[in-house]
């Protein structure tokens, strides 16, 4: 798969002291975009979420300010076929909404104060401003920020949005979003990103995965959707396998407190041609442990801190 390959290329050092007439020609925007995942990146989760209401356009205002490499959000769709940016797969807990998110048309979340849970939840950060927050469309937030900015964003609960693959691929194509480099498409689903694939094997994908103590035996790591062993247990053909189509993970860092990955396992998929993003770290002690690390790149409600800690 030629992102994972151009990715190890970069990675391992490969372009250094190259005269060829290739290597000299100029690069392109979608290949720039692979040459900077073996950077550190900035990924604003859900925007600025840390600070005002998620996946609002001020978190993403917020986050794009303050130059955020990524803004980061989940993509579903409604009952009648748009995409919008919403996390959870029902509507509670950040909207006076109830149900699921995907039994609702998007005039009917349109309807629904988004807001007002930020402010009852975080009082010392309440704003007025924030009154009036809507549940955002893909194409607002492409429409407000265009080309100025990379995004990072989810296929959330693919089963329960039947059809999201094709319509975000469309989407991605009609505002010129993939060989311009703007974007990267992650899920812990693996068959999400393969359908992603057959639709436009250009756009580059991170495979997510989540790693948490096995309930028949708690000393053992396991993953959530079984996409890979547990860390300790990880083989560089386990590896081999998520860079056939993917240019990165993304994975959770701490279970309950307690550390789930360490260098080992970033240093090893990293020499296997995958970046390595980590999830969601908002303590500053933690984020410069991770960079020490080497790490590809961190999740953040708080893209400040990590912008402060990198400069």
């Amino acid at each position: 798969m030629r992102h994972a390959s151009l990715f190890t290329a970069v990675s391992l050092g490969l372009f250094a002291g190259v005269t060829t007439s290739a290597a000299l020609a100029e690069t392109s925007p979608l290949e720039q975009q692979l040459k900077d995942l073996a950077s550190f990146q900035v990924i604003a989760h859900r925007g600025a979420s840390g600070h005002v209401p998620e996946s609002s356009m001020a978190a993403l205002e917020l986050a794009h300010e303050w130059g955020a490499d990524y803004l980061e959000l989940d993509i579903q769709m409604t009952a009648d076929g748009e995409l919008v940016a919403f996390h959870d797969d029902t509507l509670e807990r950040t909207s006076n909404g109830e149900g699921h998110i995907n039994d609702h048309t998007l005039a009917e979340l349109k309807d629904l104060d988004a807001e007002a849970w930020f402010n009852d939840t975080y009082p010392d950060q309440a704003d007025e401003a924030f009154m009036g927050t809507e549940i955002l469309t893909l194409e607002e937030v492409f429409s407000r920020f265009g080309q100025n900015a990379r995004y990072y964003l989810e296929t959330k609960s693919p089963q329960l949005n039947p059809g999201v693959e094709a319509a975000l691929v469309k989407r991605l194509e009609a505002f010129d979003m993939i060989d311009t480099g703007r974007v990267l498409v992650q899920s812990f689903e693996q068959e999400s990103l393969l359908k992603i694939h057959e639709l436009n094997d250009d756009i580059p994908l991170i495979q997510l995965v989540w790693y948490s103590p096995s309930q028949e035996d708690s000393e053992r790591l396991v993953e959530w959707r079984g996409t890979t062993p547990g860390a300790p247990d990880i083989t560089d053909e386990h590896l081999q396998a998520v860079a056939d189509y993917a240019v990165g993970l993304g994975s959770n860092y701490r279970y309950e407190g307690e550390q789930v990955i360490d260098e080992t396992f970033i240093r090893q998929a990293q020499d296997n041609g995958l970046a390595v993003h980590i999830y969601t770290v908002n303590d500053t002690d933690h984020m410069q442990q991770l960079i020490d690390w080497g790490v590809n790149g961190l999740f953040t409600d708080y893209p400040d801190r990590l912008i402060e800690l990198i400069e």
